[in-house]
């Protein structure tokens, strides 16, 4: 069963994410914006996802740790979608084989 917490963080970030898009588009929708604008705004919603990992930088577990250093060596090549799948991949088998 999922532990309480941690499905209202999810529901949290998806419900931020959501609304970064939905607030932004009702606010700015009869503006014209700048290219640089135009592209802060598109990676806002990127800023909430960089929360998910975040907390890994100060666990204690070296399986985490681990995995985060594998996360971060694939962001510096490849885009998100692929990093995350290898960030998963990484903490699931790292924390498995930390358990045997």
């Amino acid at each position: 069963m999922i532990d309480a917490a941690t499905l209202a963080t999810i529901v949290l970030m998806a419900a931020s994410t959501y609304l970064t898009r939905v607030v932004g588009y009702l606010a700015l929708r009869n503006r014209c914006l700048s290219p640089r604008m135009h592209s802060v705004l598109e990676n806002v919603p990127g800023c909430v996802l960089v929360s998910v990992i975040a907390p890994a930088f100060v666990s204690d577990r070296p399986a985490d740790l681990a995995a985060l250093a594998v996360t971060l060596a694939a962001a510096t090549r490849l885009p998100i979608l692929p990093t995350v799948l290898i960030g998963i991949v990484a903490t699931g088998l790292l924390r498995h084989l930390s358990s045997l």
